[in-house]
């Protein structure tokens, strides 16, 4: 049974995604468990004293930091669409040259946003609007917990399909990729 499946269309969201969202804890709630965690992990692998520290170090654009908080940050999202959503098959985080807009608070910092792969079969607008709508509980909760201005976004989702990554297609693509292979976060 899909947990997200298509069915009705309520002000353009599927029902059974606003169902599913509203059995979950309050999702600004949950964004900011998801943050604090990360900071929690990035502290412990930089054996830092606190959480307080990792987050300042994130201000300061510590690539470390930033990759360690990232990563976990990654790890629950993919964790919590895959509970959501019975189609998802694996989630991956990858990395690529940022452009100077897209720098973590100065160009010393690793890139926003954190740019994952969701491999779903099918793919289908339900999961596109739950990814959206974590994307913006993230987005304002890390704002919030950095001190910096309100973010655009903070994730970077694009969902591939099996015919994508059977002919290598876009995104699918880099599942084999020899030279820029994403890394898994979560399977199924």
């Amino acid at each position: 049974m899909n947990v997200i499946s298509a069915t009705k269309k309520v002000k353009g969201m599927d029902v059974k995604v606003e169902e599913a969202l509203l059995r979950r804890p309050d999702i600004a709630s949950t964004a900011k468990v998801i943050l604090t965690q990360a900071m929690e992990y990035c502290a412990q692998k930089m054996r830092l004293g606190s959480w307080q520290i990792a987050i300042d170090r994130l201000r300061e654009g510590d690539s470390k930091a930033c990759e360690y908080c990232y990563y976990s940050v990654a790890k629950q999202v993919a964790e919590s669409l895959g509970a959501l959503d019975d189609n998802i098959k694996a989630t991956y985080i990858y990395d690529y040259d940022a452009t100077p807009e897209d720098l973590c608070f100065g160009e010393a910092g690793r890139a926003l946003p954190i740019h994952l792969i969701v491999w779903a079969q099918p793919k289908t607008a339900a999961l596109h609007a739950v990814v959206e709508t974590w994307d913006r509980a993230l987005a304002k909760s890390y704002a919030e917990m950095l001190g910096g201005g309100q973010l655009a976004y903070l994730l970077d989702v694009q969902v591939v399909d099996d015919a994508d990554v059977e002919k290598r297609l876009g995104y699918g693509a880099l599942l084999s990729s020899l030279h820029h292979r994403p890394i898994q976060v979560w399977k199924r």
